[in-house]
């Protein structure tokens, strides 16, 4: 038997789902094809988890603040398992809004995995399935490395499966993902070593913040060891050493957590069936429109190759959503300008051109304002944590092209200057706008 649809949508993640509601709500026969639980990575082993699991960093942090303000804090013990049990089950309820939403919705939900017949039929398992429109949204999955013993380490999905503290932990990347649960990890109390490739982490952010964030996670005991290229991971008990390629070797950690970036998940879709065309590292090639190499195969989110983050995907799906079925022909995502938090110890809020960027596209019509100090949050405390912000702006008017922040509260703060950003502020604008004291967000509008 074959069941036809208006929208047919290959994953349930962020993208998949944002894209799915929105079609239903213009009236389009809509449904859903998941395997595993509802929400994709987001929720499941990602942004909703690891944001619990920063909370609780924070939280360590600032019982250890709390004495420069008069409390008497006794040692505080953590119970990890207790953390994980209340995360989890977090997730579970939020995995069953989803599964609500879709119902309310009438979107079916049809468990299992596809893989094409041709570019309008997909099979999930021995079910046929047509559609007018098919969209792909099946993200991506964590790389492991290539290397022996790799097997031996986990992956940031590995990482929301511990059950307990690991003593001694090598997390080995330089992206968001890996400083963000180092400083997590660091934060509840393990010996973090955190190996990178090159000579710095976050190579793609600006300098700026990656320095400072360096110089924190120092401050905050993790261990930075650069031009450190993984070849293999041997297993003594329970213990692991890593080695690496120019001999060095990382003996009695608990765990290695291998944090070196993403894949598409289009392994088993048969593309080649329909058609559509991927790249080598099976990001499957979209145009502005999110439009596939098929007519009426799209592909929104990870599983493209474009920025990995959640609100990405969703205003991807909306906007494709938008215009097959809202009568809006020219929706679609501009892919500049897209704010980004990273949630490391401090935070990170970034939107725009770095100053390296802006330089090599402006050269002299650059002109960079910074701030660096400590905060007053830390006045009275023991740590001195540091807050580095920078604008970046070009030509005679100073339009700001770069807005960057490293320090506490930077996640919180990046939302209202991404408005301003987006909307092509100067710095006279900034400038023009009262300060709000005292806070660290006064600084921006009163860089000199």
């Amino acid at each position: 038997m074959t069941a036809h649809y208006d929208y047919l949508v290959i994953g349930g993640g962020s993208g998949g789902l944002a894209t799915a509601q929105r079609a239903a709500e213009y009236g389009a026969r809509v449904a859903v094809i998941e395997s595993q639980r509802l929400g994709g990575t987001c929720v499941n082993v990602g942004c909703v988890p690891k944001k619990l699991m920063w909370t609780a960093g924070s939280l360590a942090h600032a019982m250890e603040d709390a004495a420069g303000y008069g409390f008497q804090v006794p040692h505080p013990t953590h119970d990890f398992g207790a953390l994980k049990r209340a995360r989890d089950a977090y997730v579970l309820k939020l995995n069953g809004i989803y599964e609500s939403n879709l119902s309310k919705k009438d979107i079916d939900w049809i468990k299992g995995h596809a893989r094409f017949v041709n570019s309008h039929t997909v099979m999930v398992a021995d079910q046929q399935i047509t559609a007018s429109h098919i969209v792909i949204a099946t993200g991506g999955h964590p790389a492991v490395p290539a290397i022996p013993g790799a097997h031996w380490g986990i992956t940031s999905d590995g990482f929301f499966d511990l059950t307990h503290l690991p003593r001694r932990v090598a997390v080995v990347g330089s992206g968001y993902i890996a400083v963000e649960l180092a400083g997590v990890l660091a934060s509840l109390g393990s010996h973090v070593t955190l190996l990178v490739r090159k000579d710095r982490v976050l190579r793609y952010f600006d300098t700026m913040l990656s320095a400072g964030l360096a110089r924190e996670m120092a401050a905050s005991g993790i261990e930075l060891v650069t031009g450190a290229v993984p070849l293999a991971i041997e297993r003594a008990g329970d213990l692991h050493t890593l080695l690496v390629e120019d001999g060095r070797r990382f003996t009695e950690l608990d765990s290695v957590l291998w944090a070196i970036g993403r894949y598409p998940m289009t392994e088993g879709l048969s593309l080649l069936s329909a058609g559509i065309e991927v790249s080598a590292q099976g990001f499957i090639h979209t145009d502005r429109f999110q439009n596939t190499t098929i007519p009426n195969v799209y592909a929104v989110g990870d599983v493209t190759g474009r920025e990995a983050l959640t609100p990405v995907a969703i205003a991807a799906g909306r906007r494709l959503a938008d215009r097959l079925f809202g009568h809006q022909p020219d929706r679609a995502l501009d892919y500049s300008l897209i704010p980004t938090v990273v949630f490391s110890h401090p935070p990170i809020g970034t939107i725009g051109l770095t100053e390296a960027e802006a330089r090599s596209s402006f050269g002299d019509t650059v002109k960079v304002y910074v701030a660096s100090f400590v905060p007053m949050y830390h006045a009275l405390t023991e740590r001195k944590a540091r807050v580095e912000m920078k604008l970046v702006c070009q030509g005679a008017d100073e339009v700001i092209v770069g807005l960057h922040m490293v320090g506490h509260a930077a996640d919180e703060m990046l939302q209202g200057f991404a408005v301003a950003v987006k909307m092509g502020a100067r710095k006279r604008d900034f400038d023009d706008t009262l300060a709000i004291h005292p806070t660290i967000a006064e600084e921006f509008v009163t860089m000199r």
